[in-house]
């Protein structure tokens, strides 16, 4: 239901722990394939796992692994895993990521895009899209959230992070590799340590983007998404010419936010797709997560002041149209609802404590902080998993963060910092979430993933401008 990608995922899991035995490789197909936004021929990998764990002759589930092969090859036997963010997001969906962060790592090593159980192509856990959708009112499409997760007939107590580490294991063991290198994006960061912690000796190197901390709870997000909403705030005052143009800039949000709240933002506007007069109600939650969207990058987020402006005096079209960026049909790669619900209502919400919510609350964290919980007790119902304080991770790990980022900021990954024992930590002043597609990051990537015992010079971040904010309908100024 791609409508909900207006709820910012917040991207955080607690680490499950287990160390699991060596077993023999399961079962795989492996074959030539294209996919979307790849030009190129890559392999398309099938691995079969247990859908429990602990009942190895019960029922199965197929992984769906995509490998790009080395440009070099037999030049290095470690290749590097790719795990994307979410909970809820495949592998398949940042093959982008082969040519804008990994190109340089390829040189030498296999690239391997891992859809999580529950995601992509490895039986994907969601809700189907419709465009009726985009007319629902939020109980309307609460309603056919709930009726999804009704019709549901997968055990999603079985779609845990510890489950999904024992799958990468599995992949690993299929492919015939020795000890792998680790990229985690995101939440992709959580897992990547469970592995870690769990199959010490499978793991020669992390790299970790947007580091969500062993201790990060969702929907526990809004300090850090006020920090990052503040700091935009601040950087426009500063700036002469965005000052200028919008000098009242924090209460027109404010007042925009007690507007939506009492339902008094009626709008008229053109359907995007079918250019028919559609009327309906800016709503709290949907107005909210798109702001909290539009903070995950700077560029986005520069173009807010703009768009708050223009929706305090009443002209919403340039906000609409972002919002409807995160419901555009055209796009095939959305979220895995169920999954992410799955993981969150068994592995963060038992630990949403009334103390946490009270300490965290925030206005852009409100929408998840009010309907996550209450649904994981209604209507996803998985018994909740312990919580395991961190072990230490020995593996090098290299931890990248955008100092602007609204989900995962530097202090999360310092924190997680606390449990390994060769971890750096490279924070970009002008990045948001996700760095390693930036400026110098994929030569560094390489210089790590050669060399992870050697610390990096990464004075070349530093260098990554701030984008400029956009003053007028032609977009950022030059």
């Amino acid at each position: 239901m791609k409508i909900f990608k207006i709820l910012p995922a917040l991207l955080s899991l607690p680490l499950l722990l287990a160390t699991g035995a060596t077993a023999a490789a399961p079962a795989m197909t492996d074959r030539s394939c294209h996919l979307p936004g790849v030009v190129e021929a890559l392999r398309c990998v099938s691995v079969t796992v247990p859908l429990e764990h602990a009942k190895p002759q019960g029922a199965a589930l197929k992984l769906h692994v995509t490998v790009a092969p080395a440009f070099r090859q037999g030049s290095r036997s470690d290749p590097l895993f790719v795990l994307a963010g979410g909970p809820g997001q495949a592998g398949s969906d940042v093959l982008a990521l082969l040519k804008a962060a990994f190109d340089r790592v390829r040189a030498t090593r296999d690239i391997v895009f891992i859809d999580q159980r529950g995601t992509g192509r490895s039986g994907k856990l969601d809700c189907a899209s419709k465009p009726e959708h985009d007319a629902m009112s939020d109980a309307e499409m609460m309603t056919e959230l709930r009726a999804c997760i009704a019709a549901n007939k997968s055990p999603l107590s079985a779609y845990t992070t510890l489950a999904a580490a024992r799958d990468l294991e599995s992949v690993r063991l299929a492919l015939g590799y020795g000890p792998v290198n680790v990229w985690g994006g995101s939440y992709g960061t959580r897992l990547a340590q469970a592995y870690a912690r769990a199959y010490p000796a499978s793991v020669r190197a992390l790299v970790l983007d947007g580091v969500a901390a062993p201790d990060q709870v969702i929907p526990a997000g809004g300090r850090d998404s006020q920090t990052a909403l503040d700091g935009l705030f601040a950087a426009c005052a500063k700036d002469a010419a965005c000052h200028k143009a919008y000098p009242n800039l924090r209460a027109e949000f404010d007042a925009l936010v007690t507007k939506v709240e009492a339902g008094d933002v009626h709008l008229s506007l053109p359907d995007p797709r079918t250019a028919e007069q559609t009327d309906f109600t800016m709503s709290s939650d949907r107005f909210l997560g798109t702001v909290h969207n539009i903070l995950y990058a700077p560029a986005d987020a520069r173009r807010l002041p703009f768009l708050i402006h223009n929706a305090s005096r009443g002209r919403w079209q340039p906000f609409i149209a972002r919002q409807n960026l995160a419901g555009d049909f055209g796009n095939d790669a959305s979220m895995s609802m169920l999954l992410h619900f799955a993981v969150v209502c068994a592995e963060d919400v038992p630990r949403f404590t009334p103390e946490l919510m009270k300490s965290d609350a925030a206005v852009l964290a409100r929408p998840l902080a009010e309907m996550i919980p209450k649904l994981c007790k209604e209507d996803i119902k998985v018994p909740a998993v312990p919580y395991a304080a961190p072990t230490r991770i020995e593996a090098p790990a290299l931890l990248l963060s955008g100092a602007l980022d609204p989900v995962t900021p530097p202090h999360r990954a310092a924190t997680a910092a606390k449990s390994m024992a060769r971890a750096q930590q490279i924070v970009v002043a002008n990045a948001g979430h996700g760095v390693s597609q930036l400026g110098c990051a994929p030569r560094l990537l390489r210089a790590f993933l050669d060399r992870p015992q050697d610390k990096l010079d990464a004075a070349c971040m530093a260098e990554i401008p701030a984008p400029t904010f956009q003053l007028g309908s032609a977009g950022p100024q030059p």
